[in-house]
């Protein structure tokens, strides 16, 4: 009999829930869940917040915030397993050990890596690690032991995140040379929307650049989100081209076809970016109504979540320590 593919994704818990995160992974992850011959690994990758976070209450309420959009979103517990990652100590023993096999390299070449050397080489300053931490240069073997922990077949990124997976993928085979073929190799899930949503700035949406869209955020503050929107300066009347538009790229990750055809007909026609703003607005309002609705209820009751979340404990668990006890006993950390 063939086993279910295995699918895992994780959102980081360092900010509010935001709309990259929603179109990008909750409900792309929700609706993967659903299918046939699928078992779908989802969990908060709250220790990857401390990387970037030294805030221990925005950690704390980021978990809850995004755990809460989870459920509000129409994640089905008894679905998929649903889990914090600080959960689960199986993860970080095995990130030891495939630290212990990751050449420093393999780790030098890590986009986010190079990117914080980058800025130091134009900062002009002289050591180009300063300001790094070890949790940056080693969060891709920290990425991997999730992964590989739960023997993810697909993996659902963006194309700023593929290289993350490969790099999963050339750890385990390492492992696997070594010590016998343990590890799954994971293959990336590409998506067109994860990852590349534009923020209101236009670059990629993330609280890193602080340029994101709260998805449980009051109207008015949602109103004022949406019309600091970059745009050119094409005055009403010129037609306007939807290709790399912020306003049309984020309008049409929550609408409808007819609705995105509508809308570009506007274009066309040289709406005004100021009623451009207008109609996002009106969409993304009504396209999160139902979402927000039910996040105020379960918001509501913390026990709850947390009740769902040890369940999901539980079961990640029966999941991990089979595995970790078997590549215990191939290293060579055993009882005599």
């Amino acid at each position: 009999m063939k086993k279910n593919q295995r699918v895992l994704t994780g959102i980081t818990t360092s900010g509010t829930p935001h709309l990259g995160n929603l179109v990008g992974a909750i409900i792309p992850a929700i609706q993967a869940s659903k299918k046939e011959n699928t078992s779908s690994f989802l969990f908060l990758a709250d220790y990857h917040s401390l990387i970037k976070n030294t805030d221990s209450d925005l950690t704390h309420g980021s978990s809850f915030e995004i755990a809460a959009c989870w459920l509000a979103c129409g994640l089905d517990p008894k679905e998929v397993i649903f889990y914090r990652q600080s959960d689960i100590p199986h993860i970080f023993e095995l990130a030891w050990i495939l630290g212990c096999l990751t050449s420093k390299g393999l780790l030098n070449r890590a986009h986010a890596y190079k990117a914080a050397i980058t800025i130091n080489e134009e900062n002009g300053i002289q050591d180009l690690d300063k300001g790094i931490s070890m949790g940056l240069f080693n969060y891709p073997i920290l990425m991997a032991a999730d992964i590989l922990m739960f023997s993810a077949d697909l993996v659902p990124v963006g194309n700023d995140q593929k290289q993350h997976i490969e790099m999963a993928r050339d750890i385990a085979l390492k492992f696997n040379h070594h010590y016998g073929d343990l590890l799954t190799l994971p293959d990336a899930q590409i998506s067109e929307l994860t990852g590349v949503l534009p923020g209101i700035d236009g670059q990629k949406m993330s609280k890193s650049y602080k340029n994101t869209i709260p998805i449980f955020s009051e109207e008015d503050v949602l109103k004022k989100t949406i019309m600091k929107i970059k745009t050119n300066s094409q005055e009403p009347g010129e037609p306007k081209d939807i290709k790399d538009c912020n306003i049309f790229n984020i309008f049409k990750s929550i609408s409808s076809e007819s609705d995105i055809k509508d809308l570009q007909k506007k274009y066309e026609e040289g709406i005004g970016w100021g009623d451009a703003k207008g109609i996002l607005f009106e969409n993304l309002r009504d396209y999160l109504s139902p979402f927000k609705t039910e996040y105020q209820k379960i918001i509501k009751d913390k026990d709850h979540v947390e009740s769902i979340l040890q369940q999901g404990k539980a079961e990640a668990l029966e999941v991990s320590t089979p595995l970790i006890k078997d590549i215990r006993k191939a290293i060579g950390i055993k009882g005599f």
